[in-house]
């Protein structure tokens, strides 16, 4: 398909400010809602020409494209439109703002020796309250089965 350069430089111009273009899957759209002198048909096939190259990664949901620029892409861009390295893409900026951790300032439990809870394994072979400890060997243990279906005993 043919696309003017206005229309492709225009693209590849809001791709590299934004690092992301959206467009909605209707190609019957006189223009693309943010970028403006372009159609959006012109915008979802330059985009999937983009998407087979490598250059932006595609992802669609909900009658919607979305194309995210790929580190490939930021270079191609970069020797296409004559950018310095210096310049990068409003997706690939760091904030500069720090993160808070917000603490709950809840006291940790700490446990007393004997009182930590058993994992799982020992929790089923630990004796309740109030019972004696079953020594291994006796009629209360289960029946071993070898693993090779229910009821066969190994003998």
């Amino acid at each position: 398909m043919f696309i003017p350069s206005e229309s492709r430089v225009a693209v590849m111009q809001y791709l590299f400010k934004e690092g992301v273009v959206v467009a909605k899957n209707d190609l019957r759209l006189k223009s693309h809602p943010h970028i403006e002198g372009v159609k959006n048909l012109h915008v979802v096939k330059f985009m999937q020409g983009f998407a087979a190259r490598g250059l932006v990664k595609q992802q669609y949901a909900w009658r919607h494209y979305y194309w995210f620029l790929t580190n490939n892409g930021v270079n191609f861009l970069r020797e296409y439109l004559n950018l310095p390295t210096t310049v990068v893409p409003a997706t690939h900026k760091m904030t500069g703002k720090k993160i808070q951790i917000i603490s709950t300032d809840r006291p940790k439990k700490q446990f007393k020796a004997g009182e930590r809870p058993q994992y799982r394994n020992d929790r089923k072979t630990a004796p309740k309250e109030g019972e004696t400890a079953v020594p291994q060997g006796t009629a209360t243990e289960k029946p071993k089965t070898g693993g090779r279906g229910k009821g066969f005993q190994q003998q």
